[in-house]
């Protein structure tokens, strides 16, 4: 079912920009040289053409390519706030892409996909803390990247306020982390925090701020000087 929708980003391609990315992300996979507004604009569309079963299948079989640009429009078909009239096929469609994760930019789309489901359901947290005691560096990313809209409420209520210390107790157990992605991700979950709950941040960086790497420690406190 996805191979009209694939044909559509590839007659977009660039090859001389797709080479230029395969040099930027370091990947040995198919590029196509699309920008970001072209997906964009092309997913916009067939959200409104496709139920949400067909969208699941679509960004299914777009996912299995591995093409970088296809991935993307995966992640981009299923981020949205509402999907009726259920989403469950969609979240375990995107809770399954974490095991394919093995660069930045794929990884956030498609957690930015799967931030709305959380959102929509916060008891799937329960799966996402899973991914903290992973082996695989970027599931462990992922589960805080995934949870970053909570860190961006100025008035939380008990629950959101739960959610917020959870997500924070796995950022501190990955301070000891020495892998620059995971340091990095903890610097961005305590930065965007930092903006709506400054208090905390100060706090979580005295007890643990020893053991994170100088750079993570500065990107938690930036928004604060």
């Amino acid at each position: 079912m996805h191979e009209p929708y694939l044909a559509a980003l590839t007659a977009l391609a660039d090859p001389e920009r797709a080479q230029n990315m395969r040099v930027y992300h370091k990947m040995d996979r198919t590029y196509l040289g699309l920008t970001n507004p072209q997906i964009n604009d092309l997913t916009k569309e067939w959200r409104n053409e496709l139920d949400v079963p067909a969208r699941v299948s679509v960004a299914d079989g777009l996912w299995r390519t591995d093409i970088f640009e296809a991935r993307l429009a995966a992640a981009k078909l299923l981020t949205q706030a509402r999907l009726r009239p259920s989403d469950e096929e969609a979240w375990q469609l995107i809770a399954s892409w974490y095991r394919d994760f093995d660069s930045w930019a794929i990884a956030d789309h498609a957690c930015m996909a799967g931030q709305k489901r959380l959102l929509a359901d916060p008891s799937r947290l329960n799966r996402v803390e899973g991914w903290t005691r992973s082996e695989h560096m970027w599931t462990r990313r992922a589960a805080l990247v995934i949870t970053l809209p909570w860190t961006k409420q100025n008035n939380p209520n008990a629950a959101e306020l739960e959610v917020r210390e959870r997500v924070l107790g796995w950022a501190a157990g990955y301070v000891t982390d020495p892998q620059w992605f995971i340091q990095k991700a903890i610097g961005w979950w305590l930065r965007d925090l930092s903006r709506h709950d400054p208090d905390r941040v100060v706090t979580f960086i005295d007890e643990h701020g020893e053991a994170m790497k100088p750079f993570a420690r500065k990107e938690a406190l930036r928004q604060l000087k």
